[in-house]
């Protein structure tokens, strides 16, 4: 099985990071395919950002689908293009804040998203409206920190994120805690030791539901929504 772990914007340090992850959760025989959004901004906060790197995000998804990969990973917890994605793919195609907000919900009644600046947590609770689990979303905060500070050598990004998860557990009340940044993807399990709280990275749980998607036998349906773009 091979999957294609997609990082939608274009810095290599973070794909690099992201492909780690990824490929720790990945069962034996699972090969991980990681790919950078070539051209798209280096980061990705807001919805200008996000629009502008969708354009290199499909490119790879057209890249992965004539490499013959079975299923892929959109590894940017916005979420960007997904339709658009599963319009060109043939497997199943996953994104971090869906595959992290879903198995939050599953292994716990409430969960908060901890997050990176301040202007992605309207963009992410509006998502968690979308998938339907605002009822289990305790709250969306920020560690008001740039998407880029997750790569900076040296960086207090890491305590700031964990300070913000034990003030989740202790204001909010929540039982679990979702990373929303494809960019934390390395911090999950030590921030789970640092806080006590199942910590949630997207990367590694979107990347075993495509492989049990995958394993199932299941491709995108065809048929309706995400049927291939018609010729223009």
């Amino acid at each position: 099985m091979k999957i294609a772990v997609i990082n939608p914007n274009a810095t290599e340090s973070m794909t690099r990071k992201i492909a780690v992850a990824a490929r720790a959760a990945a069962a034996s025989g699972v090969t991980i395919e990681a790919r950078t959004g070539i051209g798209a901004p280096a980061s990705i906060e807001g919805h200008h950002d996000e629009a502008m790197a969708v354009p290199a995000l499909l490119a790879q998804v057209r890249e992965a689908e004539a490499a013959g990969v079975d299923g892929i990973v959109v590894a940017c917890f916005d979420d960007p293009g997904i339709g658009a994605c599963r319009e060109l793919a043939t497997g199943p195609v996953i994104g971090i804040c869906e595959a992290a907000v879903k198995a939050a919900s599953m292994i716990a009644t409430s969960f908060t998203v901890v997050t990176t600046l301040p202007r992605s947590v309207p963009i992410i609770e509006e998502m968690v409206r979308r998938y339907g689990l605002s009822h289990q979303c305790r709250r969306v905060r920020s560690a008001a920190i740039p998407v880029l500070a997750l790569e900076e050598p040296g960086s207090n990004a890491r305590f700031l994120v964990r300070d913000e998860i034990l003030r989740a557990v202790e204001e909010d009340r929540c039982e679990a805690v979702v990373l929303g940044c494809a960019g934390m993807s390395d911090l999950a399990r030590w921030l789970s030791e640092e806080t006590g709280v199942p910590v949630i990275d997207g990367v590694t749980t979107a990347t075993k539901f495509v492989e049990a998607l995958v394993g199932a036998g299941l491709k995108t349906s065809k048929i309706g929504a995400y049927a291939a773009p018609n010729p223009k």
